[in-house]
């Protein structure tokens, strides 16, 4: 009888990683250190934060841990039939080498990668990219740890979502900040 995963992902390293998304000012350091504690906490090779640009129908590796410069140019294109992207669902690819879904072998087994997990950073209904787990060899997942990691992905969907918001209310008020005083007016 198979033995239940090793749960990773205990209240302790769940509550440190919600509060530093909760916190982060700088989006970018965030995904940074995103990636990191997690490959820390899961003890695997590599995670990156992939979005997608919906103006263009791309993907963009936005900031990744343990991959090589190399890894980085091999994004997935954008497809329909992306289960993550289309359904809001996380995918587990086992073994890289027998997975027929897997298009760029030969680019996971050079950057040594035998597993990885896919977890869709949301925004309410809004799939706005993935969070990628890679590792060096088969791992299992305890449920919980998947059931935290896409939490984790939702809280870091809502602060891409707010970043953008806090954005365009800037750029709205340098742009009022220029409008003559009598253009204000019953503003």
């Amino acid at each position: 009888m198979p033995l239940e995963p090793e749960r990773k992902i205990g209240l302790a390293q769940f509550r440190a990683i919600s509060r530093a998304i909760s916190r982060y000012e700088d989006i970018t350091m965030l995904g940074h250190h995103l990636v990191e504690s997690i490959c820390v906490t899961f003890g695997i090779k590599a995670a990156s934060i992939l979005l997608f640009d919906d103006r263009e129908k791309k993907f963009f590796n936005v900031c990744s841990h343990g991959l090589s410069e190399a890894y980085h140019l091999v994004v997935p294109e954008f497809t329909e039939m992306v289960p993550e992207f289309t359904q809001g669902l996380g995918v587990y690819f086992e073994d890289f080498t027998t997975d027929p879904r897997v298009t760029n072998r030969e680019a996971m087994e050079k950057e040594g990668l035998t597993s990885m997990l896919s977890v869709p950073i949301k925004r309410s209904d809004h799939i706005l990219g993935f969070f990628k787990l890679y590792n060096s060899a088969h791992w299992g997942l305890h449920d919980e740890d998947l059931i935290s990691v896409s939490v984790l992905a939702e809280q870091y969907g809502l602060v891409i979502e707010n970043n953008g918001l806090q954005n365009f209310l800037s750029e709205v008020k340098a742009a009022m900040g220029s409008l003559p005083l009598r253009k204000l007016k019953g503003l």
